[in-house]
């Protein structure tokens, strides 16, 4: 038996009052979906516990089979491992976005998603004109960065505020605020003045192209706690693709193999039958393989209704089609990590609809891949993590 997990990021979300009262899920083409739903276990998962905050660490750790509640002590460190950042003693690290600020309002949390190679020259930039022995800049991929301080550990007790919370709203009542909160707010507004004249920037505003024009500091952590072999916990070998470093990060926590999938990216340019085939292949090797696809969590936080759906229709045709035409025993597991609703632009904590398909799961009679159809089943499973198990050890 093969067994393969789809996530896709951000998929859920509320009715657009604008589109009929439907969801991009119900809006989106997806025939392949359907056709699984019809034949397979549909209901709704809790991936965010009560209480917890509702970020694609935390949800997708709970997909992935781990209590957040157990073994979640922040996002910036799952992603510093990813990017082969060690955190040692009395160190600590931040996530790093670089955004758009204009006029005192959050213009767009991803400096208008700004490319890796430009990203990679700013973040230069900062830590020749910033950093030293007590802050250090990483490049991630696109706005994603890391940022690490020595000797600030109270820098964790700040109140931050992720920026794709709050786009479009003035950002001086979201800047860190509390103890430990100076040093960052330092640091964020020093970065200013280094990005202001970068001619990344000036080239960017020479196409119409959003600027940089700061950092924004949020998700402190400090070290992690180590976390079981995903196959020593599940008895099965594992293997994920994905274009996040978040990802990356959570399956070398778990000890998966992170397949290395040409074309692979965060929005709809994905390649995604090269994603799915990819994953396909690394099959031969491994018993599981996790497929994460991040467009339709970026669609969400942008508002974007259209780019919503255009991917959720890309990983039904290239996706979902290819897993319905293995050839040989797969079982598959289809959700969102979280909701992304196009109306909020950014997570919320509430249940997603889940499918598993495959030998051993009886249909139950839905009619689509919804939120809905996921509710009327009746089925929820509170404890969302444990929706791992149902699919690689119930029989």
């Amino acid at each position: 038996m093969k067994f393969v997990v789809v996530i896709m990021d951000g998929a859920a979300g509320l009715p657009l009052p604008a589109r009929g009262n439907q969801t991009c899920l119900e809006l989106a083409r997806t025939p392949n979906l359907d056709a699984m739903a019809a034949g397979g276990y549909l209901g709704l998962a809790r991936t965010v516990p009560p209480g917890m905050e509702p970020s694609s660490a935390v949800a997708c750790m709970s997909v992935l089979g781990y209590d957040p509640q157990v073994y979640y002590r922040g996002r910036a460190a799952i992603e510093a491992r990813a990017m082969g950042i060690a955190i040692g003693a009395g160190e600590v690290v931040f996530r790093c976005n670089l955004v758009t600020v204009q006029d005192g309002v959050m213009r767009d949390y991803s400096a208008g998603h700004i490319s890796t190679p430009e990203a990679k020259d700013l973040i230069a930039a900062l830590r020749q004109n910033l950093g030293g022995d007590t802050v250090q800049f990483y490049p991630g991929v696109s706005y994603r960065h890391i940022c690490k301080l020595k000797g600030q550990e109270d820098s964790l007790k700040a109140v931050c505020t992720p920026p794709h919370d709050i786009p479009g709203k003035t950002v001086a009542e979201y800047l860190p605020k509390g103890s430990g909160s100076q040093s960052l707010l330092d640091l964020m507004e020093r970065s200013k003045a280094v990005l202001r004249d970068h001619p990344v920037n000036k080239a960017r505003q020479a196409r119409g192209l959003l600027p940089a024009t700061q950092i924004w500091l949020f998700w402190g952590t400090g070290q992690l706690p180590p976390m079981p072999a995903f196959k020593q916990y599940y008895g099965v070998s594992a293997a994920l693709t994905s274009a996040v470093d978040l990802l990356r990060g959570l399956a070398m926590m778990a000890e998966m193999d992170v397949l290395q999938i040409k074309g692979v990216t965060d929005g709809n340019d994905n390649d995604y039958a090269g994603q799915a085939e990819g994953a396909l292949k690394a099959l031969r090797k491994h018993d599981l393989v996790v497929i994460h696809v991040e467009a339709p969590d970026e669609a969400g936080h942008g508002g974007n209704i259209d780019e919503k759906i255009e991917a959720l229709e890309r990983i039904d045709e290239d996706v979902i089609g290819r897993l319905r035409s293995y050839k040989g025993n797969l079982r598959v597991l289809v959700m969102p990590d979280h909701p992304t609703p196009i109306a909020v632009r950014t997570h919320t904590p509430d249940p997603v609809p889940f499918l598993l398909w495959g030998e051993g799961f009886q249909a139950g009679g839905a009619r689509r891949f919804t939120e809905a159809e996921a509710g009327k089943t009746g089925i929820i499973l509170n404890e969302g993590y444990k929706i791992m198990a149902k699919l690689v050890l119930s029989r």
